[in-house]
């Protein structure tokens, strides 16, 4: 049986569900993380300026490595580096049970964001590379759907774990998901294939761009507590824009290096990664406001803000393997600007509501949203990774990874310093409220401009890489 399953008719599929299992268990960690954040604080004594870290070098650990797991497995071979990242999640996971104060807590989320981008720097590679273009936009919408159901399941699973037993739980429940996903990657996932001519690994690239992603995101990222013009923001975004320069100077001239830019001078990959960073920035600058909207000008209860805040991801995980299924037929330009297009329309649908809007209107801002990220990232997905040759998709899966947390961060750090500047208050008085609505809108309107943006870049990927083109490169 064990010999036989690579054979099977449906052996791609069983692939993908080996996939999910590492896509699901990054995901679900991500989300169920930041539900545990007070308790954690109660805890081990430590204030919210500190406490944030438990996120913030997940985030930081995991955007810098994308890159070098992904070029790691073009040379290693896919198959390896997927496993042991299960093992060193896994390792993590448990380390960050056993903390007993907040930076051993913080140390050992760096050890699973490691393992985290080791898997997800190699999912979408692993599975552009076992199944035909025709099925492709199909297998990577279902992926967007394991994304979405991790996302949101991860509340609802951390509020029961930590009611009933602790916080601790909420990183040993990976323990049996990682030691049966590596197993079960060792067993399912293709063998690597031997690399005809030797290569060496550009290790003063990886260690700028590494040291460079670090630097630049410390300082977006703490931009706004530590003030723009403080001497420690601009030392960090100096620094951080050298080494990547540095970063990219040395690629120009190594023989392998750790990012090929000659893949930026392809259009569709471009084209796809400019409007996918785009996407997540639009995106992440309303996820970050909304829940103090609902809270803090609406009134709703922590119960009802949860319950809006899982509309975008349900329709989201109903539209991706649709939209990725439509994308084999029809190609990813009129689902990609479309997609953006209605995100836009929801973002400007948020910045029509009221501070006195009833439950149900807010419901529709969020199904839009879902439905544009839906229709958007599945054809996007399978366009930048299907416009590559089949050797440098670990290094494309990384930098598509790469792309989507640079988004996520910009969104952020974007939105809190826009709606600061324009004199929105977070936790706003009665008297506040209007100051937070005007704010809110014009931050809105700003997301959607950028959504636009992205629609526009996107319907420009003319001449995306045809099935037959790609199947050639192999």
């Amino acid at each position: 049986m064990f010999n036989n399953i690579k054979n099977a008719p449906n052996y791609r599929w069983y692939v993908l569900a080996t996939v999910s299992v590492g896509t699901f268990m990054a995901t679900l960690d991500s989300s169920i993380v930041n539900v545990a954040l007070p308790t954690i604080s109660g805890d081990l004594h430590t204030k919210l300026s500190t406490i944030q870290w438990v996120v913030t070098s997940y985030l930081l650990t995991i955007s810098s490595l994308l890159p070098v797991f992904g070029r790691t497995a073009d040379m290693l071979g896919r198959k390896r580096v997927y496993s042991i990242g299960f093992l060193i999640f896994t390792l993590g996971s448990i380390l960050c049970g056993l903390a007993e104060n907040i930076w051993f807590l913080v140390g050992t989320r760096v050890i699973q964001a490691i393992g985290a981008s080791m898997l997800m720097s190699n999912s979408s590679a692993i599975i552009t590379s076992i199944f035909p273009p025709k099925e492709r936009g199909r297998a990577l919408g279902l992926t967007g759907t394991v994304v979405a159901i991790g996302s949101l399941t991860g509340p609802a699973i951390g509020g029961l774990l930590i009611g009933f037993i602790n916080w601790r739980a909420i990183f040993y429940i990976n323990l049996p998901i990682g030691i049966i996903g590596y197993f079960v990657a060792r067993w399912i996932l293709p063998n690597d294939e031997r690399k005809r001519e030797k290569e060496t690994f550009d290790f003063i690239g990886a260690l700028a761009f590494t040291a460079g992603m670090i630097f630049f995101l410390l300082g977006i990222n703490n931009g706004e507590d530590w003030g723009w013009g403080s001497i420690p923001v601009l030392t960090s975004l100096v620094i951080g824009v050298g080494l990547l320069l540095l970063f990219v100077m040395t690629e120009r001239r190594v023989k392998h290096p750790l990012i090929e830019l000659s893949l930026f001078r392809n259009r569709p990959f471009l084209m796809g990664n400019l409007s996918g960073w785009l996407s997540f920035t639009a995106m992440f600058a309303n996820n970050m406001l909304l829940p103090f909207y609902f809270q803090h000008i609406l009134n709703y209860s922590p119960t009802q803000v949860g319950l809006l805040m899982t509309i975008f991801p349900i329709t989201m995980a109903f539209v991706a393997p649709v939209s990725g299924h439509a994308s084999d037929k029809y190609g990813p330009i009129a689902l990609t600007t479309g997609g953006l297009l209605i995100t836009a329309l929801g973002l400007f649908y948020y910045s029509m509501l009221s501070a006195s809007a009833h439950f149900y209107q807010v419901i529709p801002g969020a199904i839009l949203i879902g439905l544009g990220s839906g229709m958007f990232q599945s054809p996007n997905n399978s366009s930048v990774m299907s416009s590559v040759p089949k050797q440098k998709l670990g290094i494309a899966g990384g930098i598509n990874s790469l792309v989507r947390n640079l988004g996520m961060v910009t969104g952020i750090a974007f939105s809190v310093s826009l709606f600061d500047a324009l004199g929105g208050v977070t936790n706003p008085k009665p008297s506040q409220t209007d100051a937070f609505m005007s704010a809110y809108h014009i931050v809105m309107l700003v997301a959607m401009s950028i959504a636009l943006v992205g629609a526009f870049i996107s319907f420009n990927r003319r001449g995306y890489a045809k099935a037959t083109s790609y199947e050639s490169q192999k």
